[in-house]
């Protein structure tokens, strides 16, 4: 396993250390850099929402290979890290759209319910969510709780990948003729452009309190991952396509079958 709780590096000569010194810089480059990131990273690991497994690839439902997997609706079971990630959420929110632009919070089922709910309660708004699809009977609602047309809504993610399933509750609140501009995740990998640019192609921004570039800064500083865990992370970081070729990924799906 390349996740340790606060793993001790193993030693290292002059050459090394100069090379893990310059990693760290090229890391913290590309992290976001605000402290609400950096702190939601740490608190991640910390829950061990965040896991490392380079030997033994994840494999995600797009198909592709990775050596590092994060399971964000771990939060809800750690009240603490639960409250203070929370509040980084409403903070952020509050900073980067304005809480008085929203007037409901949508939830992606599943994972994106309780985060829809715990920012509503914060914020003191109207909260519903949405189905991946009409439940198939009753009333067919592919949307629960009350949504008023031409209402501005907030979607609310744990995590994107490539952004795939967020066009289908983004289609959904559309149909509902809401207002949907913006979309907040708790994680955004970060590394797959097409998330940001299918969001954006279909009028909408992407906010996210921290990537997995905040992650391998903070399992670094803290030291979390060993050394194998930091360099195939930074590698799959930097070419995920080609490092999921290289350990036994299948190409990526197509856009009807994109990941989250």
């Amino acid at each position: 396993m390349a996740t340790k709780k606060k793993a001790k590096s193993s030693g290292s000569g002059p050459v090394e250390k100069s090379v893990n010194k310059l990693n760290g810089k090229a890391i913290s480059s590309r992290a976001s850099g605000t402290p609400e990131a950096r702190d939601t990273a740490r608190l991640l690991l910390e829950i061990e929402a965040i896991h490392c497994r380079p030997d033994n690839p994840y494999i995600f439902t797009s198909g592709r290979a990775s050596p590092v997997y994060i399971d964000c609706r771990k939060i809800i079971s750690f009240p603490e890290a639960r409250a203070k990630i929370m509040q980084h959420a409403f903070k952020m929110i509050d900073k980067t759209i304005g809480w008085s632009k929203i007037d409901v919070v949508a939830g992606g089922e599943t994972a994106g319910i309780p985060f829809a709910a715990f920012l509503a309660a914060l914020a003191k708004k109207s909260m519903i969510y949405v189905r991946k699809q009409p439940k198939g009977f009753g009333r067919m609602a592919q949307i629960e709780g009350d949504l008023k047309p031409g209402k501005r809504v907030l979607l609310v993610e744990d995590l994107a990948t490539d952004g795939g399933s967020k066009l289908v509750f983004i289609e959904a609140l559309k149909k509902a003729e809401a207002k949907v501009t913006d979309c907040f995740v708790i994680f955004h990998y970060g590394i797959f452009p097409q998330s940001i640019e299918m969001l954006a192609a279909g009028g909408v921004k992407l906010h996210a309190l921290a990537t997995w570039w905040d992650a391998l800064e903070a399992a670094q500083k803290h030291k979390y991952f060993d050394e194998k865990g930091l360099t195939e992370t930074r590698a799959f970081l930097e070419a995920p396509e080609q490092w999921s070729a290289n350990h036994g990924g299948r190409p990526p799906a197509p856009r009807s079958m994109l990941g989250r």
